[in-house]
């Protein structure tokens, strides 16, 4: 029971406004090259930083350099700019969502109804 629950509301978001907007929104974002180079880059130094910093050692001042030109340059790209809008609106629902499950076990966990299925 539990299962097609979840399933049910896994295709209740899949069909929600917002997260066709988020896949669309992505889907131009990814078919933008130049965009998609520079986030590969930037996600290529953030990795390589990461690196650095788990081994004790400071990114350098040109990596931290390059990294905030790539930032703004893809912050102003306007496909990045509604990706980020569309995933910050999904993100909302989903918030939504987790409180009324939580609201739900809540409930439930006080309930003197017990049911086996």
């Amino acid at each position: 029971m539990l299962e097609d629950k979840a399933k049910e509301l896994g295709r209740m978001l899949g069909q929600s406004s917002e997260y066709q907007t988020v896949k669309r929104s992505t889907d131009a974002l990814n078919g933008d090259a130049a965009a998609v180079a520079l986030l590969k880059r930037m996600e290529e130094l953030r990795g390589e930083a990461a690196r650095m910093i788990e081994k004790g050692e400071q990114p350098s001042e040109a990596m931290e350099r390059e990294l905030d030109e790539l930032l703004g340059k893809v912050q102003v790209n306007p496909l990045y700019q509604r990706a980020v809008s569309a995933q910050e609106n999904f993100d909302k629902v989903m918030y939504q969502v987790n409180a009324w499950i939580l609201d739900g076990m809540r409930k439930g966990a006080t309930s003197s109804i017990i049911t086996l299925s």
